[in-house]
């Protein structure tokens, strides 16, 4: 089928016989239902905030509900049992974790404690911006790194610009919204290097979605005692981003320079529904298997219509567009897909979350009958 006679196909008359009978061999049982919990397909479809569309799992719907007889108590001691339960996963005593609502919180506080009135924070661009933006709030400048031609982080520019000013280097690995990783040979050293210099931040809200063996958590460098400070959420491959629940792994002495400017705790309900979702490895699996099956559908519409993207080491992908992507974005709202928004400089390229299987068939539908 040459491209012509494949948008032909993607049309609505069309669609169902190139997507349909894929989306009907993966079609989930009434058993797989209960225990997932896909999300039902809604009038816009919303592919652009990098959520699973699965999940919570049933295992962590009845620890929520259980959780409801302890709502009249304070989060704190509840908090603790989790952080011993995570400081056992991660090889760390109870004093390297930090309970936080969502690793967003830890984002803001960290740059706020380290950078704030007139520190520098070193970031990659574009990148998750939720850290730079809350710092400059508080006097933090901001040190952009272009990414290089591959969408990666530009490591030796990176190392280059540290300087006595600078308060964090900021890495997000794998990065949003571009979906790269950082090469696994050079990715300790490099963090090493940038440790002795500074504190090295790392955002490793993706790191379950590698496929990479053994590639490497910078919680390996928090063991070793360096300036290095790796945070984690629940929201992505947990299905739990509505529940706000995430931690940071760091030494002692970060740890308490951070503890003091959290504001905000998570709650009984986010903190029972995390335990039950660490043991729950049967939907762990299902997620990432699930992701894999929706990129692999994307990556054949890209590659159908002769669109460069990422290889992705993430739950989305980034592509070039080759149209504005505000047009775009309006384009396919006008057909009922939310999509990433802009991310400057690459206003030519989009993220496209992945979806459940029905989803993202319509997603291609849709994208599809822009390109005729």
């Amino acid at each position: 089928m040459d491209r012509r006679q494949w948008l032909k196909s993607t049309s609505l008359g069309g669609s169902f016989a190139l997507l349909g009978g894929l989306s009907f061999a993966n079609a989930l049982t009434l058993e797989e239902v209960q225990k997932y919990n896909p999300r039902p397909l809604s009038k816009l479809i919303r592919l652009s905030s990098n959520e699973n569309p699965y999940g919570p799992s049933e295992k962590v719907r009845k620890a929520i509900v259980s959780a409801f007889e302890h709502g009249c108590r304070y989060p704190y001691t509840y908090a603790d049992e989790l952080a011993e339960i995570l400081a056992k996963k991660e090889g760390v005593t109870k004093d390297h974790i930090i309970i936080c609502g969502g690793s967003t919180e830890g984002l803001k506080v960290t740059g706020i404690t380290f950078a704030a009135n007139g520190g520098e924070i070193i970031a990659g661009q574009p990148t998750f911006l939720a850290m730079m933006t809350y710092a400059k709030e508080w006097g933090a400048t901001v040190n952009w790194v272009p990414v290089d031609e591959d969408k990666g982080y530009d490591m030796p520019g990176i190392e280059k610009r540290i300087s006595s000013k600078t308060k964090l280097v900021f890495l997000c690995n794998p990065n949003n919204p571009t979906s790269t990783a950082l090469p696994s040979k050079k990715l300790m050293d490099f963090c090493d290097a940038v440790s002795n210099k500074t504190i090295l931040f790392s955002d490793e809200a993706y790191y379950d979605f590698i496929e990479e063996p053994d590639y490497p958590s910078m919680v390996e460098l928090v063991k070793q005692n360096k300036n290095v400070i790796v945070s984690r959420t629940f929201s992505k491959v947990y299905g739990m981003a509505g529940l706000r629940i995430g931690y940071l792994i760091a030494k002692p002495s970060l740890t308490e320079k951070l503890r003091r400017n959290m504001v905000a705790f998570s709650n009984v309900l986010a903190i029972a529904a995390a335990k039950e979702a660490l043991e729950d490895k049967e939907f762990y699996n299902f997620s990432l298997q699930k992701n894999k099956e929706a990129k692999s559908l994307i990556y054949k519409t890209l590659d159908t219509l002769e669109l460069p993207y990422v290889k992705s080491n993430t739950n989305f992908i980034f592509f070039k567009s080759g149209k504005d992507i505000r047009t775009l974005h309006k384009e396919m709202m006008n057909k009922g897909v939310l999509i990433g928004r802009p991310f400057p400089p690459f206003f030519d390229w989009c993220r496209i979350s992945t979806g459940t299987l029905e989803e993202v068939k319509l997603f291609t539908e849709a994208f599809a009958s822009l390109y005729g």
